[in-house]
C-alpha cells in the first residue's frame, strides 16, 4: 500500500482536471466517480482536451439506475464531460439499469484484465469512496474486480442498490486520486488520511499499490 501524497490545493478540481487530461493523452484507462465534488473537474478537463478518442473510459461505481436518472453516475459524467467532448473516449457504462446482482456481473467480466492508469474517487460523508461502506462485506472480497453492494443509509446518500470497483482492483491502478472539499469533510479526511486503516472509514483502506494523491482545498484539509 503506497503512503498518500497530499496535496492542499487552492482549487482542486483544476489539479484533478489536469490529472485526468495527462492521463487522457496517455490513450489510459480512467475510472471516473459521481457525486457534485468532481462535475467542476469534468467540465475544465473537458475545456483543456477536447480529444478523448484514445482514452477508455469506467466507473468506479454505479447506482442501480437507469442512464437516464438523476442519480446516475453515467448521467452525471456524460452531461459534464461526454457531451462536452469533440472526439469521444472508449466508453464502458455500467448497465446498471440490469440490476445491481447482473450488472455486477457483467461489469466484473468485461474489467477484468484491464489495467487502469488512473481512478478518482471522493469520501462519502460516513467516509466511504466508490460504493463501499463502513464494515460493508465488499470491503473483503479478493476474488473479484466488481461486486453488488447495498445502499447506504438515506442520511449518507440515495438508498438504491450499488454496482463498485473492489479494493483490490482499484489497488492495481497506476494512480488512485482522491478529490475531496469543504469544512464537512474535514473529519473523514483526517480518518482516511492520518489514522490507522479501519473498515469504519473504508476511504483508509483504498490506496494504489504505485501512487496515491489526495486533492484537498483547505476546509477539507482543516484536521491534518
Amino acid at each position: 500500500m503506497s503512503a498518500v501524497e497530499v496535496r492542499v490545493e487552492d482549487d482542486p478540481q483544476n489539479a484533478a482536471a489536469d490529472l485526468l487530461v495527462a492521463a487522457v493523452r496517455r490513450g489510459g484507462h480512467v475510472a471516473l466517480c459521481g457525486g457534485a465534488t468532481p462535475a467542476r473537474a469534468y467540465e475544465l478537463a473537458a475545456a483543456l482536451e477536447p480529444d478523448w478518442s484514445r482514452a477508455h473510459i469506467w466507473w468506479g461505481d454505479e447506482r442501480a439506475v437507469p442512464p437516464e436518472d438523476d442519480e446516475s453516475n453515467y448521467r452525471l459524467v456524460k452531461e459534464h464531460l461526454l457531451d462536452r467532448l469533440e472526439r469521444q473516449p472508449f466508453v464502458h457504462r455500467v448497465n446498471a439499469e440490469l440490476g445491481a446482482a447482473l450488472a455486477a456481473d457483467a461489469y466484473d467480466e468485461e474489467l477484468r484484465g484491464t489495467s487502469l492508469d488512473l481512478v478518482l474517487l471522493g469520501i462519502g460523508p460516513d467516509g466511504h469512496t466508490a460504493s463501499l461502506f463502513p464494515q460493508a462485506p465488499s470491503l473483503k472480497v479478493e476474488a473479484r474486480v466488481v461486486v453488488a453492494a447495498a445502499g447506504p443509509p438515506p442520511e449518507v446518500g440515495p438508498p438504491v442498490d450499488r454496482i463498485t470497483m473492489t479494493i483490490p482492483m482499484i489497488a492495481s491502478a497506476q494512480q488512485v486520486v482522491f478529490l475531496v472539499t469543504g469544512t464537512s469533510k474535514a473529519d473523514v479526511v483526517r480518518r482516511a488520511f492520518d489514522a490507522e486503516p479501519d473498515e469504519a472509514t473504508p476511504a483508509s483502506l483504498v490506496r494504489s499499490s504505485r501512487e496515491t494523491v489526495a486533492l484537498l482545498d483547505r476546509d477539507a484539509a482543516l484536521l491534518l
